[in-house]
């Protein structure tokens, strides 16, 4: 399986590792990647365990961006800029048979030993 977050690489060279032990993630970018790859896949644990203690989605929430989440249908992301703890990226997908983008610039911290997603403009 292609990786969702880069098309080129596999799953299993890719965004996988990072499902698997948030540790192994060294980036914000990489965070970034994997975290779409969760978006794209449903992955709701990884992207409450990816997101930062004081911004984690509630429980609530937590089910209503996974009804989101698999009602829409991913398309693909593009890296703006990375920084040392930002990054700026588009993400493409379809709703209701229209073609959306969530452009964000995301800020990234470490929390517990590992990067996670802090919030976004």
């Amino acid at each position: 399986m292609k990786c969702p977050c880069n098309p080129s690489k596999l799953y299993i060279d890719c965004c996988k590792k990072a499902h698997q032990n948030i540790l192994s993630v060294t980036t914000p970018e990489e965070l970034m990647r994997s975290r779409y790859s969760a978006f794209v896949m449903a992955n709701i644990n990884y992207l409450q365990e990816s997101h930062h203690s004081s911004t984690r989605p509630s429980e609530t929430e937590k089910k209503e961006i996974l009804t989101w989440t698999k009602s829409v249908e991913w398309v693909k992301l593009t890296v703006i800029k990375s920084t040392e703890n930002t990054v700026e990226f588009k993400a493409f997908f379809y709703e209701n048979n229209s073609l959306n983008t969530i452009h964000e610039k995301s800020s990234f911290v470490k929390e517990n030993n590992h990067w996670v997603y802090k919030d976004g403009l």
